[in-house]
Order: structure tokens, then C-alpha cells, then sequence
């Protein structure tokens, strides 16, 4: 019995024309046997799931560094909310879910700790720069790796859609173009969100034209925006929103740059988090001895500059990973006679 192929034939049955069906995959980069219970795309949305970049999403800022409470968004519950999202248009379209979902679970797994803040010190320092969505394909590619190979060895589609979520570049299917507005959509309400929890915003403030179009309460915005995208998309080749939609959509984004991105008391924490990531990185470039002897032996095969594999090491951190590791390499220890 072949539960792969059965599903496979669902697929085929009950999709849309434009959907991307797993056994239309253009493959991987090393020919596997395929599993004779998950589709391809179920096979690359779990080695996702279970990969180590997948837990330390959960340590890395989303927007706001260090955040005294239990309910701000972090890089893991952002990346939950994209998935979410996703899942909901894909299957209204009836797309394939499974691809979706791989691809939202995978697409920030590249992010520095500090969130856009530590990408921004690593595109400026690191002399080929440096882009989250580059560096979650290098992930998945490369650094993820087992006893059996270097990476998790995706397919085609999912990578794809890794890369393209965000950039100038479109995803090849309609799946991966679900994810670049479900991130928008997810990061755009739930910033919104942690940020009347922080006081750093009030409702008052938000612009009355979006509340009239898009709603006030959060569920609302997303409500709206999915809404408009179904409608918008439905048995076409391409996914967009309508006008209006994407008008306000944007209005709302440019809003949260002014007020939250950019805001002062937002970002107070955000020259220690710069000037800690180029601290240690010049310190690394300077002591290369002192990376753990693990993560450069993983090189030995591969030919990478030192630059590189300093980086792979910094952004691969977890907010509170790189600064115990400050602590430990630049603040002075009590003395112990």
C-alpha cells in the first residue's frame, strides 16, 4: 500500500489547474527514494520542523529586542501566524497546502538574531553583504546538516519560494506568492498588536482611512486582507490583492515604519544590539582559532572564506546565545583565588 501515491491522486482530483501538484516537483538537488507516505512537499514542510534553525526561531527577535513580556511575537511565532495565513488562502484556492506551508515554516529561518537589526549590521560589514531570505536558503541548502548529507536536500518549489518571499524576484508557483503577502499581512497586524501593547502606538493614532477599509481590531485587518486576496485570485495564475486593499495595505505598513520601525523608543536597545554583532564579528575575524573547532570542521569540505563562516556563525544566533557570548568574550570575570 501507497499512501504517497493515493495522496498524490487527491491532489490531482481536487485542486486547482494552477496548482503546483507534488508529483509535478522538479525534484531536489540529490535524487532521493521517495517516502511511500508524504508527498514530497509533506517530506520538506517536516525535515523543516524538526531542523535545529526551526527551534531557534523561538529565541529570535521579531521587532522589538529583548521585550519584557510573555506575549510579544518572536521570529517562531511570526513564522506560525505566516503559515497560518497561507494555509487559509491556499486552501480557498485550492493550491497545495503542503507546499505552502513548507515554505512559510522555512522562510525566516536565515534571520539574525535582533531581527532586521542584526541583518542590517551583517549586510554592512560583511563584504559580500547579506540578505535573510539569501541566507535561509543557504540554511536549508547547507548549513542544516546530518549524518547522511550537508542540508535537508528541498525540493525545487520550496526552495524557490525560500528565496523569492521576498526581493524583486517572484516565486515560480502561485504557493510561493501566497507567502510574500501572508508575511506582509502577519508582520504588518502583529506589530501592530505588540506595539499598542508597548505603548509605543495607540489606536487613536492609527489612520482613520485604514480602520474605515481594513478594519480596527486585528482579527479584522487579517480578516479583510485574506478576504481580498481570495477574491482577487481566485482561478488565476497569479495572486494579488485588489487596489484598495493594497493601497491601505501599504498605507498601514508605511504607518508602522514612521511610528514603530523607526520610532526612537522602539528601537532603544538597537546600537547595543549593532555595536555587540560587530564587536564580535571583528573578534572572530581576528581570533578565527576561537570558533568552535564543530562549526569550522563543517567547512573542511566546502570552500568558504573566513568571512563567510563567521558569518554563518553570528547569524545562526539566538538573541540570548550572542549575548551571553559578549558577555563572555568582553566583560571581565570575577576573580576566584
Amino acid at each position: 500500500m501507497n499512501i504517497r501515491l493515493e495522496t498524490e491522486k487527491i491532489e490531482g482530483n481536487i485542486l486547482s489547474k494552477y496548482a503546483t501538484l507534488s508529483k509535478n516537483s522538479k525534484g531536489r538537488l540529490i535524487e532521493e527514494q521517495k517516502c511511500s507516505i508524504r508527498t514530497d512537499f509533506q517530506r520538506d514542510r517536516d525535515r523543516i520542523i524538526h531542523s535545529k534553525a526551526f527551534r531557534r526561531l523561538k529565541h529570535k527577535t521579531q521587532v522589538f529586542i529583548a521585550p519584557g513580556g510573555d506575549h510579544y511575537r518572536t521570529r517562531l511565532t511570526h513564522t506560525l501566524e505566516v503559515a497560518q495565513i497561507s494555509r487559509t488562502i491556499a486552501r480557498a484556492l485550492r493550491l497545495n497546502e503542503d507546499l505552502t506551508e513548507a515554505i512559510a515554516l522555512g522562510h525566516d529561518l536565515g534571520h539574525t538574531p535582533f531581527g532586521h537589526t542584526g541583518e542590517n549590521v551583517l549586510d554592512e560589514i560583511h563584504q559580500d553583504g547579506f540578505k535573510h531570505n539569501e541566507q535561509s536558503l543557504r540554511v536549508v541548502d547547507l548549513l542544516e546538516s546530518s549524518e547522511e548529507r550537508k542540508g535537508l536536500n528541498l525540493t525545487f518549489e520550496v526552495r524557490d519560494g525560500i528565496l523569492n518571499h521576498t526581493g524583486a524576484t517572484m516565486p515560480v508557483t502561485l504557493e510561493g506568492q501566497i507567502i510574500r503577502f501572508a508575511d506582509r499581512i502577519a508582520y504588518i497586524n502583529h506589530d501592530i498588536d505588540d506595539s499598542l501593547r508597548a505603548n509605543i502606538i495607540s489606536e487613536s493614532m492609527i489612520p482613520r482611512d485604514c480602520i474605515r477599509v481594513l478594519g480596527l481590531k486585528h482579527r479584522e485587518r487579517i480578516n479583510t486582507m485574506i478576504r481580498d486576496i481570495i477574491e482577487n485570485s481566485y482561478d488565476k495564475n497569479r495572486i494579488s490583492m485588489s487596489e484598495e486593499i493594497k493601497f491601505y495595505t501599504d498605507k498601514l505598513r508605511d504607518f508602522m515604519f514612521q511610528n514603530v520601525y523607526l520610532n526612537k523608543k522602539a528601537k532603544s536597545e538597537e546600537e547595543k544590539a549593532k555595536r555587540i554583532i560587530k564587536l564580535l564579528y571583528k573578534f572572530y575575524m581576528e581570533n578565527f582559532s576561537e570558533l568552535p573547532k564543530a562549526h569550522k570542521e563543517f567547512y573542511k569540505d566546502v570552500n568558504f572564506s573566513k568571512e563567510d563562516i563567521i558569518c554563518d556563525y553570528i547569524a545562526g544566533m539566538t538573541d540570548r546565545y550572542v549575548i551571553n557570548l559578549y558577555r563572555q568574550i568582553f566583560i571581565p570575570k570575577s576573580w576566584n583565588k
